[in-house]
């Protein structure tokens, strides 16, 4: 792409008269945030070009503050004439709101004093032609590696770069440019008349650091012709293991059930549990914002909040919710920076790779790939459609499709036996594989 991100210094500039023509029309508080985003997307299937895609976006959002009465609006226009107008219809709806104790901007206190280089900015100088051949390959690689594999759902490769400041009238004013890039893989596989299919994907912040066009190929290979053969299993009792890629979705619900806006409408099975044990005594979690490259690291939340390493579990107990500013004065506790969400949460691993805590569970069921919503975050009540492979002696016996896994979070949470060494850092929650003591596998 040659197109360049507008300078952080224009952005700021256009920051600053929001608030201050948001002040200028009564407002007692304001905030204010503007960014703009470019990006390629690139998808190939069966050798051919399916898509290309290129965008460009900006735009800006406001909130005004009357007081405890809050308006907001946003516009995608930049220009001095519609910074005017969308900041006017904030103030319109401030006007004709409520009274909320809790509205306003986050406590002054708290604003990040520094904005540390995280080093999340490395732009890729990717042609649409670069693209298409590295999708391409990625794509080639995969089909060639079987004859079993007869079909594609493509390869796609996407880089996209953006720059995001955000303003308010506490006198904070900062941001920062960050990219992430992305190859993925899926291909389809028929034996016998059955068709399975799998994937692979890579993600980061620098090209550099992506796994090769070849290796997402091969693994999307290997991984969707080791599901042929396939099937379903009696209903029973037994250990789960969750592969890393999967893990991850456990700690998302965990996150879930602590974030203030479900605690304070008293909407979470973790309800009242802070500081009380909710994971076995090995399990610790910490919130690591400030990891160089990390693709959950952020130097303050969407509120200018200093982000700060913390531990939310410790030997097991909680020790800390995830709150922005109105959640915590809901709750009448403090923001903990994560407007937004969380940054880079490390759940630490054991000594156990994968192969290890497949012969420590024995027999039982190895997840792969879930599927479905079936989380009720108010009562815990868990159930997801499933497939993986049944264990054997610490071996893999045969692949498992076509069944559903189901369990409460807060004993599935304390039935945690290990933690492996497997550790999947493509995203912002960081785990090994999950090793839960037994679950209701519905099969046949």
């Amino acid at each position: 792409m040659s197109a360049r991100l507008p300078s952080q210094e224009r952005l700021e500039q256009i920051v600053q008269h929001i608030l201050e023509v948001a002040v200028d029309l009564g407002a007692t508080a304001a905030e204010a945030g503007v960014s703009c985003d470019q990006g390629l997307s690139v998808t190939v299937r069966m050798g051919e070009v399916e898509t290309l895609e290129y965008h460009r976006d900006q735009g800006l959002g406001v909130s005004v503050y009357f007081g405890h009465r809050k308006g907001s609006a946003s516009t995608s226009d930049l220009s001095e004439a519609a910074v005017r107008e969308t900041v006017q219809a904030a103030c319109d709806i401030a006007r004709y709101t409520g009274e909320d104790a809790c509205a306003g901007l986050a406590p002054a206190d708290r604003m990040a004093r520094e904005i540390p280089d995280l080093d999340l900015y490395h732009p890729w100088a990717l042609t649409a032609e670069e693209g298409i051949d590295i999708a391409r390959r990625c794509e080639d690689i995969a089909r060639a590696q079987d004859p079993r594999i007869h079909n594609s759902e493509g390869a796609t490769l996407s880089t996209h770069e953006g720059l995001r400041v955000y303003g308010n009238t506490h006198g904070f004013l900062g941001g920062y440019p960050s990219t992430r890039h992305s190859l993925s893989c899926s291909v389809l596989a028929e034996q016998d008349g059955q068709m399975q299919r799998d994937y692979w994907y890579t993600v980061a912040r620098a090209p550099e650091d992506l796994q090769s066009p070849e290796d997402v190929g091969r693994i999307a290979a290997e991984r969707t012709v080791h599901r042929l053969g396939a099937r379903r299993i009696a209903t029973c009792q037994a250990p789960v293991l969750f592969a890393p890629e999967v893990a991850t979705g456990l700690f998302r619900s965990f996150v879930a059930a602590i974030r203030g806006g479900n605690l304070y409408r008293r909407s979470s099975f973790l309800l009242d549990k802070l500081g009380e044990p909710i994971f076995p005594a090995f399990l610790h979690i910490e919130e690591q914002p400030h990891l160089p490259r990390g693709l959950g690291s952020a130097p303050f939340d969407s509120e200018g909040v200093a982000t700060q390493r913390r531990a939310l579990v410790e030997g097991g107990v909680l020790r800390g919710y995830v709150l922005d500013s109105y959640s915590a004065c809901r709750l009448g506790m403090e923001t903990t920076g994560n407007a937004g969400g969380v940054h880079n949460l490390r759940v630490q691993p054991g000594e156990e790779d994968l192969p290890a805590l497949l012969r420590r569970m024995g027999t039982g069921l190895l997840v792969t790939e879930l599927m479905g919503q079936g989380v009720n975050l108010v009562t815990g009540d868990y159930s997801r459609g499933a497939a993986g492979f049944w264990i054997e002696n610490g071996e893999v016996a045969h692949p498992v499709h076509e069944i559903t896994i189901a369990g409460n979070l807060a004993r599935m949470f304390l039935d945690i036996e290990a933690v492996g060494a497997d550790v999947d850092t493509r995203g912002n929650i960081h785990t090994g594989s999950v090793l839960v003591r037994e679950m209701t596998i519905a099969g046949d």
